[in-house]
């Protein structure tokens, strides 16, 4: 059975064909490392690592381009545009690029701690200038953007009239009508400078307080954010690749932006898949703060939130994600994260078992044929379930039901020689695949101390910086939050900090 996959873009499960397979190009959009990772930025990339590890289990050469997206100028939803890297930087007291590199250090660490693979390329919007001041001037040239006061937008109706035409309007994507965005789009800053309020900036002009600019032939300057993923993605994956991945909240505008920009200058759709992971939301509710249910990743790990009854693992907060189907909705809770967490032990004890016995099963036919088949069966719907859309929920439920048949041969309720040698052959090596390789999942409780330590370590170096900046509100409230979990904080004469727990 061939691989299927949800195309946002025609919206129906198509059969995946790579461009010029065995090679594949897949590119997603990363984070924004103006703060630290939290609760909803782990489904995407957990989600993303798993299409990762399933297209190179499938014997495919897969380019996995992964952003940093560390400048720009972000135009989000029903929000007005900022530069959030700038305007963190002044609120930590930091240098932008040094508020960059302590999140990207923090967002490294989590994907560590989720066992997620490093994409094969990580390049960040900064270190991208040239090639997004070069597709500029491309989209400029061809008529489809224009400069005004030092800042360039694109031209979304222009664009719209011509590619209607040809059957790829703005909103492709998303499904959306160009007069209802008009309609709906709220006054925002700079709007008298745009030809239509739908309009999005490629480049911003950088006002006299603006921290991070460049030189361009506008003016100093920064990008917008849009652009940033058109240039990355078109250097590294060429004008047209085989998938684009992202949470659904980047439709629009980012991706439909995307669309337009890479339209124009390659002449071309950027990506033939699209597939978008639903969010994660707490308790039935939208994350937010204003909910105040954003929870940081370092907070899940070590129970540090006011929603969290205690801490979870990161192998446990993975399982969980993966018992959803990535374009299903997922709601965060604390009983459903301790039911993830128990279900992930029970699985592991089950295959680890399995994995150690040697000469288990009959050397000629099963003397139980009807369990034998119902194993088979059971096996072979891994790669089914997976292969219609990348349902892992479908693959952790037909493992369910093999774990009582595998407790049960452990505890000798079932005969050893009730599978054919042959079946628990196949069973290891389809359980390996599947549990390590293409979910890569891992026993939480044989990492707990080294992930407890690591934790620890980042929470003492995060203090150790706020004193640093004379930040003692902060240092002082990890201090007595790891004080009450019984975690003693020393700060040495030296300047280091050593810790005990009781």
């Amino acid at each position: 059975m061939s691989l299927k996959v949800y195309n946002s873009l025609t919206r129906q499960k198509e059969v995946f064909e790579p461009i010029n397979p065995p090679y594949v190009g897949m590119y997603v959009c990363g984070p924004t490392v103006s703060g630290e990772s939290h609760l909803g930025h782990a489904r995407p990339f957990i989600t993303f690592d798993v299409v990762y590890r399933y297209l190179m289990h499938l014997g495919y050469k897969v380019r996995y381009v992964r952003n940093i997206t560390d400048a720009g100028h972000f135009e989000e939803e029903g929000r007005e545009a900022e530069d959030k890297i700038s305007k963190k930087a002044v609120l930590e007291k930091l240098e932008p690029m040094e508020l960059v590199q302590k999140y990207t250090n923090l967002y490294h660490w989590a994907m560590s701690q989720f066992n997620n693979l490093p994409p094969s390329i990580e390049p960040t919007a900064t270190g991208h200038i040239v090639e997004q001041i070069e597709m500029i001037k491309k989209i400029i040239q061809d008529g489809y953007a224009y400069e005004a006061n030092g800042s360039v937008y694109f031209d979304v109706e222009k664009y719209n009239i011509d590619f209607s035409a040809k059957g790829q309007p703005y909103g492709i994507l998303s499904g959306r009508v160009l007069d209802d965005q008009i309609e709906s789009t709220r006054e925002l800053d700079n709007q008298d400078e745009k030809r239509n309020k739908s309009d999005f900036a490629l480049w911003k002009k950088a006002p006299a307080e603006h921290i991070m600019r460049w030189q361009s032939p506008w003016g100093e300057g920064f990008p917008g954010w849009h652009i940033e993923c058109s240039a990355m993605s078109t250097k590294y994956l060429g004008d047209e690749f085989d998938i684009h991945g992202g949470g659904m909240d980047l439709q629009f505008p980012h991706h439909e932006c995307e669309i337009a920009q890479s339209t124009v200058c390659n002449h071309k759709m950027p990506a033939r898949y699209w597939l978008h992971n639903n969010m994660i939301t707490i308790n039935g509710r939208k994350m937010g703060k204003s909910y105040n249910n954003v929870i940081k990743l370092s907070e899940l790990f070590t129970g540090t939130h006011p929603l969290l009854e205690q801490a979870y693992a990161p192998s446990t907060v993975r399982f969980f994600i993966l018992q959803s189907q990535y374009r299903s909705t997922l709601d965060f809770g604390n009983d459903a994260l301790q039911g993830s967490e128990k279900a992930l032990r029970r699985l592991m004890e089950a295959f680890e078992w399995l994995e150690q016995q040697d000469g288990l099963g009959a050397i000629g036919a099963a003397t139980d044929t009807a369990l034998d088949e119902k194993v088979n069966t059971l096996i072979a719907e891994f790669d089914e379930f997976m292969n219609d859309d990348l349902n892992t929920a479908k693959v952790i439920a037909s493992m369910f039901e093999l774990v009582p048949i595998i407790n049960s041969i452990k505890d000798k309720h079932i005969a050893t020689t009730a599978l054919s040698a042959n079946t628990v052959t196949l069973l290891k090596k389809q359980l390996h695949a599947y549990i390590k390789d293409i979910f890569g999942l891992q026993n939480s409780k044989a990492n707990n101390n080294d992930k407890l330590e690591g934790v620890l370590q980042l929470l003492i170096n995060i203090r150790k910086e706020a004193k640093n900046r004379k930040d003692f509100v902060t240092s002082d409230k990890i201090r007595n939050e790891l004080s009450a979990l019984g975690v003693q904080l020393k700060d040495e004469k030296d300047g280091g900090m050593s810790y005990t727990i009781q």
